[in-house]
């Protein structure tokens, strides 16, 4: 099992599955949900080797590193910490 968290909750998933529901359920908003918008973008502040690389949608809007849409992140395995 995966475990993805902010300050305040913490939500688990399987392993190689994405995060958008387990984001949504912490209160991450979503708008076009395929990458398009960024409504969905989170920092990720712990554990982001758990996470699996930028794929073409996501890499096009040049985000820092520590910056994800959860839309497009799948988790490999372990915990991520993200903020809002």
């Amino acid at each position: 099992m995966a475990t993805i968290k902010t300050e305040t909750a913490e939500e688990q998933l399987e392993n190689g599955s994405s995060i958008k529901e387990a984001c949504e359920a912490l209160g991450v908003p979503f708008g076009c949900r395929s990458g398009f918008c960024t409504a969905c973008k989170v920092e990720i502040l712990e554990g982001a080797e758990n996470l699996s690389p930028k794929e073409a949608q996501e890499a096009s809007h040049n985000l820092p590193d520590n910056e994800r849409l959860a839309c497009q992140v799948k988790i490999k395995e372990g915990t991520v910490k993200i903020k809002l």
